[in-house]
C-alpha cells in the first residue's frame, strides 16, 4: 500500500474509531502498568515499600484475577449487545478506576484481592466494547488496517507507560502506580460521554438468557474444547513472565553487565547515568518486540498452515523458557526473553486465525469467544502453580533450574498434545 493510500485509509476511520482506539491505549496502558510490577510489590516487605504477602498468597490472586478478566468477554460481548455499549464502558471505566484507586489505598490481604477484582472485573466488560466498535465502523476493506492500529495501540500503552511513568511513579511510592491507573482509566469516563456515540445497530433483541443458552452450544464441540485445552499449556508458561519470571529477575539474575551497557550509551547525553533493568522492563521488552517485529513475523509465516505454525511458536517459547535454566546471567535472560516473544509471536495469531476457520460460518464470533478459555485456564492454573514451584525449587531447594525445565516441559506436552490433534481430531478444513 502506497503513503498516499495508506494516509487517505486511515484518515477516512472516524470519530468513533479514534476514540475506542484512545481508550484502549490508555486502558491498556494502566493495566500493565500495574502489571509489570504487580507480582514484585505484592512479595516485598512492608520496609521496601511492598505489600508483605507470601508468594503463594500472590498465586491465588493472580490465579483469580487474571482468569475472570478472560472469561468475562465472554458474556459481557452478549451484555454490550443488548443494553448498549456506552452504558456497559461507563461501568467497566468506573469499576476499574475505583479498583485501582481502592488497590493504591489497600494494605491488608483481603482489601488488595478484592480492589483487584473489582479492576478484573471492569476489564473483563472493557475489551469487548472496543472491538465491537471497531468492527461495527471497518469493513472488508478497512477491517485489516483498523485491527492493527487497534494491535499496536494495546503494545503501545504496553511499551511506554511501563517504560516511562512505571519507574518514576515506583521511586516515589508502588501506591502511585495504582493512582496513576484510576487516573488513566477514570479520565475515559469523560471520553465516553462527550465524544465516544453509541455504534449503529449495536442492540439486539435477544433475551440474554437465550444468549447464554446458545453459547453453551459450544461446549458440545468436543475438539474444540480439547485443542483450547491443549494450547492453554502454552499460556500456563506465558503467565510466568509476569511473576515467577519477575521474582527470579529480583531475586536471582546479575543484570549488571546489560545495565553498564546502557549507562555508557547514556553517559553520552547525561552526567552519572545510573539505569538499571527492573521488573517492568520485562513488560517493556515484550511490548516493544510486538511493535517493531509482528509484522515482519506476520508476513513471513501468512501463507503456512495454523496448527505446524503454532507449534513452531510454542517450540521457540519453550526454548526461551527452557533458556532459564542455564544460567541466572543477564544476558542469558534478556535471550530467553527475546526468544519466548518471538514464539508468542508467531503462535498466537495463527491460533487466532484457527479459531476463525474451524468455527462453523453461523458461530465465528461465538467460537472466538469461547477461544479466550485459554486465558482462563493458563492464569488459573499458571498463577498457583507457578507461586508454588518457586517457592519448592528456588527458595527451600535453591535449584531454579528445576522450575524453567518444568514449564518448558509444559511447553513440550503441548506440542505433542497439538500434534496428536492435528493427526486425530483436528476438523478436515
Amino acid at each position: 500500500m502506497s503513503k498516499p493510500a495508506l494516509t487517505n485509509n486511515i484518515s477516512a476511520f472516524p470519530r468513533n474509531f479514534w476514540t475506542a482506539i484512545s481508550m484502549e491505549f490508555f486502558e491498556r496502558g494502566s493495566y500493565y502498568g500495574v502489571m509489570s510490577v504487580l507480582s514484585v510489590y505484592l512479595v516485598l516487605s512492608k520496609n521496601e515499600g511492598g505489600a508483605g504477602f507470601s508468594k503463594e498468597s500472590v498465586g491465588v490472586i493472580k490465579s483469580t484475577i487474571t482468569p475472570l478478566l478472560y472469561f468475562l468477554p465472554i458474556l459481557s460481548g452478549a451484555i454490550g449487545d443488548r443494553f448498549g455499549y456506552r452504558k456497559v464502558l461507563f461501568f467497566s471505566f468506573f469499576t476499574m478506576s475505583l479498583g485501582y484507586l481502592f488497590a493504591g489505598f489497600s494494605t491488608t490481604y483481603i482489601t488488595v484481592f478484592s480492589s483487584l477484582i473489582l479492576v478484573a472485573l471492569g476489564a473483563g466488560f472493557f475489551k469487548p466494547m472496543i472491538t465491537g466498535s471497531i468492527a461495527r465502523v471497518t469493513n472488508e476493506s478497512s477491517s485489516s488496517l483498523g485491527f492493527g492500529i487497534y494491535y499496536w495501540s494495546i503494545n503501545l500503552g504496553a511499551f511506554l507507560f511501563p517504560l516511562i511513568l512505571v519507574p518514576y511513579l515506583k521511586a516515589i511510592s508502588f501506591n502511585y502506580i495504582f493512582f496513576m491507573a484510576s487516573i488513566g482509566t477514570g479520565w475515559l469516563l469523560l471520553l465516553n460521554y462527550f465524544v465516544f456515540r453509541e455504534p449503529t445497530g449495536s442492540r439486539v433483541a435477544k433475551p440474554i438468557g437465550q444468549v447464554l443458552t446458545e453459547m453453551l452450544t459450544v461446549l458440545s464441540d468436543y475438539r474444540f474444547i480439547v485443542m483450547i485445552v491443549i494450547y492453554s499449556g502454552f499460556w500456563i508458561m506465558y503467565f510466568q513472565v509476569y511473576d515467577s519470571v519477575l521474582w527470579y529477575l529480583k531475586e536471582k539474575v546479575d543484570m549488571s553487565g546489560f545495565n553498564h551497557l546502557i549507562n555508557g550509551v547514556l553517559s553520552i547525553f547525561m552526567d552519572h547515568p545510573n539505569w538499571k533493568f527492573d521488573a517492568e522492563h520485562v513488560t517493556v521488552m515484550n511490548a516493544g518486540a510486538i511493535i517493531l517485529l509482528q509484522l515482519l513475523v506476520s508476513g513471513l509465516v501468512r501463507n503456512t498452515k495454523p496448527l505446524p505454525t503454532m507449534i513452531l511458536g510454542i517450540s521457540l517459547g519453550s526454548a526461551g523458557m527452557g533458556m532459564l535454566a542455564i544460567s541466572p546471567n543477564g544476558w542469558i535472560f534478556l535471550a530467553a526473553m527475546f526468544i519466548f516473544t518471538l514464539g508468542e509471536m508467531i503462535a498466537h495469531p495463527k491460533f487466532i486465525a484457527y479459531v476463525g476457520i474451524i468455527a462453523p460460518d453461523d458461530k465465528k464470533a461465538l467460537y472466538q469467544g469461547w477461544s479466550f478459555m485459554y486465558g482462563v485456564i493458563g492464569s488459573g492454573v499458571g498463577g498457583i502453580l507457578g507461586a508454588a514451584l518457586y517457592v519448592r525449587f528456588v527458595e527451600e531447594m535453591n535449584r531454579p533450574s528445576l522450575l524453567w525445565i518444568t514449564f518448558s516441559m509444559i511447553g513440550v506436552a503441548t506440542i505433542i498434545g497439538l500434534l496428536l490433534f492435528n493427526r486425530f481430531l483436528a476438523p478436515k478444513k
